[in-house]
């Protein structure tokens, strides 16, 4: 079993209804169970135009899927929550973002783990602390340095 971290985020379409259906659907992908999930933040919009807020999680998972198999089951449920991607960074029901697979850096036409702004997101870092304050990244940089670093974005913790 590989342990990974995955991104949840949404600004349309009760988003914090949106992340807890997201996590229901992740318990029902094969061989992989849910084993945690931060607290819900709220963050500034990333984006291109004039965006809702969005809310954020991160979940820890363990699965026995490989990377792809794990993107395309995600995939299908930002599916089923309705995401369209036509803008990118745009307004969206439902993103669920592979952080983290385990200690692997992968770089596939369809994937790149760690995610590759992850660093640059306290909207990412935040909630991924909450879950994991001692990790460390495959490239060895401690989670602490890298929250650190990271610009601010008016992130408040929603519960």
């Amino acid at each position: 079993m590989t342990r990974c971290y995955i991104g949840l985020g949404s600004n349309l379409a009760d988003p914090a209804a949106q992340l807890r259906s997201a996590l229901a659907h992740m318990e029902e992908i094969p061989q992989t169970q849910v084993l945690s999930c931060s607290g819900f933040y709220a963050s500034a919009p990333i984006g291109p135009g004039e965006q809702p807020d969005y809310v954020n999680a991160v979940a820890c998972v363990e699965t026995s899927l490989a990377a792809e198999a794990l993107l395309d089951a995600l995939q299908a449920i930002e599916h089923l929550h309705g995401r369209e991607r036509t803008l990118r960074w745009g307004a969206r029901t439902l993103d669920l973002d592979i952080l983290l697979f385990g200690d692997k850096t992968l770089g596939t036409a369809r994937l790149t783990v760690p995610h590759p702004r992850m660093a640059e997101r306290n909207f990412v870092l935040e909630p991924l602390a909450e879950l994991a304050p001692d990790l460390c990244m495959p490239d060895g940089t401690p989670l602490q340095t890298l929250l650190a670093r990271c610009p601010p974005n008016r992130l408040h913790r929603l519960k």
